[in-house]
């Protein structure tokens, strides 16, 4: 069965121009993945929200992505993600439309007619969430916050080294870990060590190299209880170690 189409979530909006960004109408709005209220944007917000990502690209391009399901929970799959775009309603780039994976594991999503920053990473947000609600039985509300307030307040950002199509581009890397000091983590603390990273880089089509969560497996093991990575066409896949 099919994913519900994302709907709106107006509590969950944060501040207006980056709600501007990140949807074109009301009846196509994603929750924002802004944290809410009047304090300034983070570094990790303005470089995942603000950034034009799409700001080089060209109406009929279409970026390509593979996703890798791995880990110790349940059976491992590989998948594809396209996120098409197209002309704006009044000229010029970028609108957006994407397929997230495919057949029983795909995502309905909604059309972007004005797309800035690149639409996968909202995407992979709004998946993960959902796929935190089918395992823990939590609402969605409550882990999209605890992201948007890990991004705003606890976000790692570092420079790094990437290639793409095997030629060294520069990069930066923004992790977080969301649950740790949740104070629900007693409810899910199979999932407490949760951490995301995100891969970006102006060198490369579409600015995202590469987005990954991953939870750690138990105590002694090495292999994840849960890894999700999605790698643009052409780029290395980020390595699980961190220095």
């Amino acid at each position: 069965m099919q994913s519900p189409s994302f709907t709106p979530h107006p509590g969950l909006y944060g501040r207006r121009h980056l709600l501007a960004l990140l949807a074109a109408t009301p009846a196509l709005a994603l929750p924002a993945w802004a944290q809410s209220g009047s304090g300034d944007i983070s570094a990790a917000e303005r470089a995942l929200f603000m950034r034009p990502h799409l700001l080089n690209a060209q109406p009929g391009q279409a970026l390509q992505y593979g996703f890798r399901h791995a880990g110790s929970l349940d059976a491992p799959f590989d998948d594809r993600v396209t996120i098409s775009l197209g002309a704006r309603p009044e000229g010029g780039c970028c609108s957006a439309s994407g397929q997230f994976l495919t057949a029983e594991r795909a995502v309905q999503l909604p059309e972007l007619p004005v797309a800035t920053s690149n639409p996968v990473i909202l995407y992979f947000l709004e998946r993960d969430v959902r796929e935190m609600q089918r395992l823990t039985k939590g609402q969605q509300n409550h882990f999209r916050k605890r992201i948007r307030v890990a991004l705003a307040e606890r976000a790692q950002i570092r420079e790094v080294k990437l290639s793409w199509r095997g030629q060294p581009v520069e990069g930066s890397e923004i992790s977080i870990a969301p649950y740790l000091d949740d104070p629900n983590r007693p409810r899910f603390e199979r999932y407490a060590g949760k951490t995301y990273l995100f891969v970006l880089s102006e060198a490369v089509p579409g600015g995202v190299v590469a987005l990954r969560t991953t939870v750690p497996g138990a105590a002694g093991t090495a292999e994840p209880l849960i890894e999700d990575t999605l790698t643009l066409d052409g780029a290395e896949p980020p390595t699980r170690a961190r220095s």
